[in-house]
């Protein structure tokens, strides 16, 4: 598989977003969510506007293989995850660790000491194997359905400090 690239979020990338959205959610949450779940979460790209004005509100990144967006990740101030998303067919391949580490940089450059997510239960294996850890579950209701996360957080090292 060639190499996933980083590059910054540009408003053109919305309906490639969406649909990378939607597709993570239909086809790798299965496991941890039900179907009315994950068609409510995945509403959530319906409204492309609002879904690009959310990603333009971030610090919002995307990973290419070959130059087509492949998965995406925002940061929301200097120190929360907000969206973690990669398409079913690169799921496993390094490309959701790629986006978070480049994240953790980010916003450790930013002077965030810590940095927070709330990983769905899908996520959740991934930032603990990074070194995050629980804090609470959640439970969040979208669109009339009742959804499970949990608040992780992860201590930044100092901006300078070895990794």
């Amino acid at each position: 598989m060639p190499k996933p690239a980083l590059r910054p979020f540009l408003p053109a990338d919305v309906p490639m977003l969406a649909a990378i959205f939607v597709a993570a959610i239909e086809e790798l949450t299965g496991d941890d969510y039900s179907e009315a779940q994950q068609e409510a979460w995945a509403a959530a790209a319906d409204d492309e506007a609002a879904f690009g004005k959310k990603l333009a509100g971030q610090l919002t990144l995307i990973a290419t293989i070959q130059n087509a967006p492949v998965g995406f990740a925002s940061l929301k101030g200097s120190d929360h995850i907000d969206m973690l998303f990669v398409h079913p067919s690169v799921a496993g391949q390094g490309v959701a660790t790629m986006l978070v580490d480049a994240l953790e940089k980010l916003a450790g450059a930013r002077g965030a000491k810590t940095l927070t997510v709330d990983a769905s239960d899908t996520a959740e294996p991934l930032f603990r194997k990074r070194g995050y850890t629980a804090k609470q579950r959640n439970t969040v209701s979208i669109n009339g359905e009742w959804l499970a996360n949990t608040t992780m957080q992860k201590a930044l090292p100092a901006p300078g400090a070895p990794q």
